[in-house]
């Protein structure tokens, strides 16, 4: 097949383009890198600012990518948002891309409406980004995401290519649960694990000491996601165990910094309001370091994983946090245990060309033509 992935979070379409070559498909990555991470691509799309010169310059140069991007297989965008641009322009480029190539999916990776929904409505997830049980987070990011999503021309566009599209990957639990509340024939929409690779001679490394712990931070979204209650939860630990506790942290950094950063560390803090590790989460486990964050039992059973359950799990709050991290660093035998589980657990549920034979199972079953009615079915 010839396929083109556009966007990127966290290096997803990149992973996976890597496995769908290995099955011998002609892939395309085109995408801005996801900003100052930096991932790497085929063709760049970066816009440099918002003024008016520079985006001129790269309008001009979004069209002339995208007359080349034609006679495609499948197109599968990375969110209804894929480009750096206000929804109304991005709607006639969408079109484009319909008409010049045989179908078109999109991604339920990150930020959205039907995630918005999810959350505000208190009763899809116990938590997430939007809520407590039945109480509303509140905080200047959410006050955004809301007005632009829920209610703004980002959601408009959101419901017109989930409407349009030919199928909607999500990436992990709590999005799938998020998309299949809204439509009427679920099936449209497929979980898919984040594809994640794994070296074939990777063997977990003797703990350190003092225990390294390792949490990355995007300054504008640490509230957000719940690294500052992280942070706050390990300074604790490191003021109580000073010589037990190695804290290294990230901020802000372009991914193969925060890679090689990763590496030498033995325990991970990510994603405190998830159900599911997204992919900083399953690049550390990959390397084989404990994931303290977002390990629901709900997600495992979406898997099918009976036995492995190499994240430590923990609740949105810095006493639960706080309690995990010391169990860990009076049990440095249970630390080299989740070590080995989790890249037992990567290489079984994330390898890259397992995950993009079922990526590709999805895209030829959506586009038989006894499946065709699939696609406008959203409440």
């Amino acid at each position: 097949m010839k396929i083109l992935l556009i966007g990127e979070y966290s290096n997803v379409h990149w992973s996976l383009a890597e496995g769908l070559r290995q099955l011998g498909h002609q892939v395309t990555v085109v995408s801005d890198g996801d900003g100052w991470k930096n991932y790497p691509r085929d063709v760049d799309i970066t816009r440099q600012s918002t003024g008016f010169c520079h985006t001129v310059r790269y309008l001009i140069h979004l069209k002339h990518v995208l007359k080349r991007l034609k006679g495609y297989d499948v197109v599968q965008l990375i969110n209804p948002v894929f480009l750096e641009l206000k929804p109304a322009r991005i709607l006639p480029f969408y079109k484009q891309l319909k008409r010049q190539n045989r179908s078109v999916f999109m991604g339920a990776y990150g930020m959205d409406r039907y995630w918005v929904k999810a959350g505000m409505d208190c009763t899809t997830l116990e938590y997430s980004d939007f809520n407590l049980g039945t109480s509303l987070r509140t905080n200047t990011d959410n006050d955004r995401f809301i007005s632009e999503w829920l209610y703004g021309d980002k959601g408009w566009l959101n419901k017109v290519v989930a409407f349009d599209c030919q199928g909607i990957v999500a990436g992990l639990y709590e999005y799938h649960a998020a998309y299949t509340r809204h439509f009427r024939l679920p099936e449209k929409v497929r979980f898919i694990p984040f594809p994640v690779p794994v070296a074939s001679d990777c063997e977990p490394r003797p703990t350190h000491h003092p225990v390294r712990f390792f949490i990355g931070i995007q300054s504008q979204r640490s509230a957000y996601k719940g690294t500052d209650i992280m942070l706050k939860a390990l300074q604790r630990l490191a003021h109580d165990y000073p010589h037990d506790v190695e804290t290294v942290i990230a901020e802000d950094v372009p991914f193969q910094q925060y890679a090689r950063m990763m590496e030498h560390s033995d325990v991970l803090l990510d994603q405190l309001y998830s159900y599911t590790p997204a992919m900083n989460g399953l690049l550390a486990m990959s390397k084989g370091l404990v994931l303290v964050g977002g390990g629901e039992e709900e997600h495992y059973k979406l898997l099918g994983e009976e036995k492995l359950r190499p994240i430590v799990n923990v609740k949105p709050n810095e006493e639960s946090v706080y309690t995990a991290l010391k169990q860990l660093l009076e049990d440095p035998h249970l630390i080299y245990r989740l070590k080995k589980e989790s890249i037992a657990y990567v290489r079984r549920h994330h390898d890259p060309v397992r995950v993009a034979q079922q990526y590709v199972d999805f895209w030829q079953h959506m586009q038989k033509p006894e499946n065709q009615h699939l696609s406008h079915h959203i409440l």
